[in-house]
């Protein structure tokens, strides 16, 4: 759990309330507490999906980027001519580098 979080949920659930003869209506108190508990469960649930989901895509991130590495490697070693072999030509592998950089940078046009 994050240091900056005071309560879990079972810190609320385990609160006792001194009470006085001017005191607060313990039924009121629960009702109270079980909506912050339930608040702290979807709080939870939603950091969990999205620490999940950040994973995922920094994963994603590393490949792309592998990728994007991969093909600047084979372009210079392609160098400045055309493989008139059936070869990629310059052109090719730059549209293919700019597409894949347009992939994993989000700069679709």
């Amino acid at each position: 759990m994050n240091n900056d979080v005071n309560l879990t949920i079972e810190d609320i659930y385990e609160k006792e309330f001194k009470v006085d003869t001017r005191g607060y209506r313990p039924q009121e108190v629960d009702k109270f507490l079980d909506l912050i508990m339930h608040d702290y469960s979807v709080y939870n649930n939603i950091l969990k999906k999205d620490r999940e989901e950040i994973k995922m895509l920094n994963e994603e991130l590393l490949q792309y980027k592998q990728e994007v590495r991969r093909l600047k490697t084979l372009l210079e070693a392609a160098g400045e001519s055309k493989d008139g072999n059936g070869g990629i030509s310059n052109v090719d592998m730059l549209r293919r580098l700019s597409n894949l950089e347009k992939v994993v940078f989000g700069k679709n046009e």
